[in-house]
């Protein structure tokens, strides 16, 4: 947070102590750019606290660093790295196109300026220390900090890279012992994000890892200056830096290279099709009353960050924070299954209807800017079916309570056994930032709903949960369970389709497309559940 807030914080905690009222401390919307540096205008997703809190637990629940096989060798670790990483890319291009820029620039050629500069303002209570800012057109550099043990070269990059994009283009991965096997998105995955998984850390290297490693010490590589790292180098600040999203859009092109390749085929129609399931129709209707419309706005909410100043029972400390929110709303789907009962797999995704030159897309490039906005199991009986779902269910989603949680039952004891699954269940992505902002004139979107094969996505497992808290497994999996989709994460989007060239042509029977408008209302409106309105 603001630097200024933490003495803030202490203050209100000493003051609070004998017995005044608590007055939250408010952290301003503007406090590391202005909208001179056109990069700010995505500050308000960048900077929001319940993404970086999403993005910090996914690494806590699937670490790279561990040495534990049963840590780290969770299932498809690899390919869910992937797909949580490319909504997450998908939706900031979303939000750029809403703010009038054109899709972020992946960071490819390691040799140029990197323009964005970044100063993120933050302080570190462990360190008593600021985070380091980035001045614009700095360089990647060579990285020898002996003091850190660290020692990696803009060549082995390099090398690294060649030796992932070889892989690609074959097809084939060379292990250490010499032999080879066949390269998939799980293993892919593994590669990038190296870790004990990978299955030759010598010759594909950590091109992820150290893709970071090289951003948080562009300011002092050899360690000169003494300096830590900046916030790219810790996943619970990284989204926070305009370059996360660069760096991580050169990181999809090489996923999306391997899916576009000859060693993935596209899907046939009978992958595509449910035989007798027919979508009729399919709205979303606001809780305002209108029908394909939904509705988004700024709020202000508070936090309890007691904790984040000592382990010391003061009572709650409250920051005000302003926040992208939308109005509730529910998906109604009306389905004709022409078969006898059955089950479904619901699919929704969601669009900008429109490119940056506000053109109609081309599939092959709108299908990486499909937003994954539900999926969920329905029985279907003979006849007629109206499916009705809301907003507030979503499986990429957890609510606001669980996402800023009391933190004071962890902090008693901190040997506590569930600790795991208070981790795990921090895991998932804030349900305010669920609809993308849109613009206050309205933003054309397309929304995508698909009722699959339920015989061909099931996963033979126990049913019921391993937590007592909401589970977002479309981007977190389940505690100690198999992803439960056996599809490809992402499908149908996940591949190109070679036979048609826009989204109309891919729409079968067993698919909808709908156009939505997303409208901002500018105002901004206090959290109900706030201490002190």
């Amino acid at each position: 947070m603001d630097s200024k807030v933490f003495g803030q914080a202490r203050e209100t905690a000493a003051v609070a102590a004998q017995g005044a009222p608590r007055t939250p401390i408010i952290i301003p919307r503007d406090y590391t750019a202005t909208d001179l540096d056109i990069e700010h205008r995505l500050a308000y997703f960048r900077e929001d606290i319940g993404v970086n809190l999403h993005h910090w637990h996914w690494h806590l629940v699937y670490p790279f660093s561990a040495r534990e096989l049963q840590i780290v060798a969770k299932d498809r670790r690899g390919e869910l790295f992937f797909y949580m990483h490319q909504q997450i890319i998908a939706r900031y291009n979303g939000e750029r196109l809403n703010n009038a820029l054109a899709r972020v620039k992946k960071f490819s050629n390691w040799s140029e300026p990197i323009t964005e500069a970044y100063f993120p303002k933050l302080d570190s209570l462990t360190t008593s220390r600021g985070w380091p800012p980035r001045q614009a057109n700095m360089q990647w550099q060579d990285i020898h900090r002996d003091a850190d043990e660290l020692h990696v070269t803009v060549a082995d990059m390099t090398r690294w890279r060649k030796n992932v994009e070889e892989a690609i283009a074959t097809g084939l991965v060379r292990k250490a012992d010499g032999s080879t096997q066949a390269l998939d998105i799980d293993t892919l995955g593994n590669m990038m994000e190296a870790s004990i998984l990978s299955p030759n850390p010598d010759l594909y290297g950590a091109l992820h890892n150290n893709g970071h490693t090289f951003a948080g010490y562009i300011h002092d590589p050899t360690h000169k200056y003494l300096e830590n790292f900046s916030v790219m180098a810790d996943e619970a600040t990284t989204m926070r830096d305009p370059f996360f999203y660069r760096w991580h859009s050169f990181i999809d092109d090489l996923f999306q290279k391997f899916k576009e390749s000859s060693n993935v085929r596209p899907y046939t129609r009978s992958e595509l099709e449910n035989p007798g399931v027919q979508v009729t129709s399919a709205s979303v209707e606001s809780s305002t009353g209108e029908v394909n419309t939904l509705n988004t706005f700024w709020m202000t909410s508070d936090i309890d960050m007691s904790r984040g100043l000592d382990f010391s029972n003061r009572g709650p400390v409250y920051v005000r924070f302003t926040h992208l929110n939308h109005r509730p709303f529910r998906y109604v789907i009306n389905v004709n299954n022409t078969g006898s009962a059955r089950r479904a797999t619901v699919r929704i995704f969601m669009s900008p209807k429109y490119d940056e030159r506000k053109l109609p897309w081309i599939l092959s490039d709108q299908r990486k800017m499909f937003i994954e906005m539900d999926k969920f199991a329905v029985p279907l009986n003979a006849g007629q079916n109206t499916i009705t779902r809301m907003s507030t269910q979503s499986s990429v989603t957890i609510p606001f309570e669980q996402t800023f949680r009391d933190l004071s039952v962890q902090g008693n004891d901190p040997r506590r056994a569930d600790l795991s699954s208070f981790n795990y269940c921090g895991c998932g992505w804030p349900q305010h930032m669920l609809v993308p902002k849109g613009t206050e004139a309205g933003m054309e979107y397309e929304l995508f709903v698909m009722l699959s094969n339920y015989e061909l996505d099931k996963v033979d497992q126990a049913e019921g949960s391993n937590t007592n808290c909401v589970e977002a497994y479309s981007f977190c999996g389940l505690k100690d369970k198999l992803y439960p989709d056996k599809r490809s994460m992402g499908y149908p989007f996940d591949r190109p389709s070679r036979s048609v060239n826009s989204i109309q042509d891919f729409i079968l029977p067993n698919m909808a497309l709908v156009d939505v408008t997303i409208r901002l209302q500018n105002t901004v409106e206090p959290n109900p559940r706030n201490a002190q309105n």
